[in-house]
């Protein structure tokens, strides 16, 4: 059990890194993929601080696995499950994309609460 919650983490964490880079390197790309129906035009900026800090999110849990305490990880995954919560309540309550905000955005913290609860209780 511990071992697939270490694997979940690693693809989330691996994932939302990727994501990051994107947001630095190609903003307005990336930024038509969270759901929502348009992008402003001059977000790129603020598009480049949410790529810096999705790059430090997926950082963190790799951190916790170097270490190898994973119930701490756990209750890390447990907590930064809200984000993509977040992110899917923020994308419907802009009337954005439902198929993105529930596949991509519900669907990881899904994953990161069983990964979460794998750790937790292996």
């Amino acid at each position: 059990m511990v071992v697939t919650g270490y694997i979940l983490v690693a693809l989330v964490s691996l994932g939302i890194i990727y994501v990051g880079l994107n947001y630095l390197f190609a903003p307005a790309k990336i930024a038509a993929g969270f759901g929502f129906t348009e992008v402003p035009e001059n977000a790129e900026s603020f598009l480049n601080v949410k790529g810096g800090r999705d790059v430090g999110a997926g950082l963190i849990p790799l951190a916790l696995m170097v270490y190898g305490d994973a119930h701490a990880l756990g209750w890390v995954i447990l907590t930064a499950a809200l984000w993509p919560v977040f992110d899917m309540l923020i994308v419907l309550r802009h009337r954005g994309k439902k198929a993105t905000a529930f596949g991509v955005h519900g669907l990881t913290a899904a994953v990161m609460v069983v990964a979460a609860l794998l750790l937790l209780l292996g």
